[in-house]
């Protein structure tokens, strides 16, 4: 493969990967229920607002930049992978840390894992082949979404199903699991990133003023299509963040899962998908935490108002 950046990964390891994927998976489909996916045929507007942001727009977006930019190829087809991959399992506590609108955030969460299934293969071979400059090198890693499909199913879809029928059976275990099972399943996957750059330091230090910009603009451009696509649709406060934060913090572990099983030598799409993985952590909480302050300014002035208004009636 021309141009690949070599990566040093025991491919043993991928077998720890897909298990830390299927039980993040697990873990957030432990409180998931039926409700959740009706909701959104109850109030479509944020979800189906946020879901088309997610997987029309942020791919559309992320094709057209790299192409108009002539990003490196490997480095364009990371930012097009992530891009493709649905909403990260950690959205949902960003929104809940920011004051957001949770419902909206798990009814989302759920039917992107599900549609991801078909439309993050999809949507990377397409976009991939979209932009000339990647798609001569996306003919070189012989992709095969049939088997991205299968990936996709046995890491998103099966833990999915598996998580919810665990949670119907046994409901008061699945309540006092699901935040240690997600936060475990965080740390291990944040090591497993850790352990990748550290046996490729030298490649993270040459090619880090590369990536390392690429990264934080192209999570800012999801954010920002999160948010100006809520705000369009001149939805609440609450649901505009929710919304944002869906389309702002991707499941970039499934990324990985997909580059370490079938282009195990794209170095250079590695190191875009692993610091996905850690700066949208860094992005999402610093953004929950100016929400959350700014919800508590309002709280506050609204009940300075109250005061006033009850002493004015006396």
């Amino acid at each position: 493969m021309s141009g690949a950046l070599p990566i040093q990964f025991d491919p043993a390891s991928l077998i720890l990967l897909n298990i830390i994927m299927a039980g993040m998976m697990f873990g957030v489909s432990l409180t998931l229920k039926l409700d959740d996916f009706k909701r959104i045929l109850k109030a479509p507007v944020a979800p189906v607002a946020g879901l088309f942001a997610q997987f029309l727009l942020l791919p559309l977006a992320t094709c057209l930049l790299t192409w108009v930019l002539r990003i490196d190829p490997e480095l364009a087809l990371g930012m097009i992978l992530v891009a493709s991959c649905p909403g990260g399992s950690f959205s949902n506590v960003m929104t809940w840390l920011g004051k957001g609108n949770v419902a909206v955030s798990v009814s989302m969460t759920a039917v992107s894992s599900l549609a991801a299934t078909v439309l993050t293969p999809l949507n990377f071979a397409f976009y991939g082949w979209l932009n000339p400059h990647t798609r001569a090198y996306l003919t070189q890693i012989s992709l095969e979404p049939g088997s991205i499909l299968l990936i996709v199913l046995l890491v998103l879809a099966v833990p999915l199903v598996l998580g919810m029928l665990s949670g119907r059976r046994w409901p008061q275990l699945a309540q006092r699991s699901e935040k240690p099972l997600r936060m475990v399943s965080l740390l291990v996957f944040l090591g497993f990133v850790g352990i990748a750059f550290s046996n490729n330091f030298a490649l993270f230090i040459e090619r880090f003023n590369s990536f390392f910009w690429l990264v934080v603009a192209h999570n800012l451009l999801a954010l920002s299509l999160g948010y100006g696509m809520a705000r369009l649709m001149k939805l609440p406060v609450a649901d505009r963040r929710a919304v944002t934060m869906e389309v702002g913090i991707q499941n970039s572990g499934l990324g990985l899962v997909i580059l370490f099983t079938f282009f195990p030598e794209a170095g250079g799409m590695m190191l875009i998908t692993a610091f996905w993985g850690t700066w949208h952590l860094v992005s999402g909480l610093t953004l929950s935490q100016i929400w959350a302050r700014q919800s508590r300014r309002a709280e506050h002035a609204q009940h300075l108002a109250a005061q006033r208004g009850a002493e004015q009636s006396l």
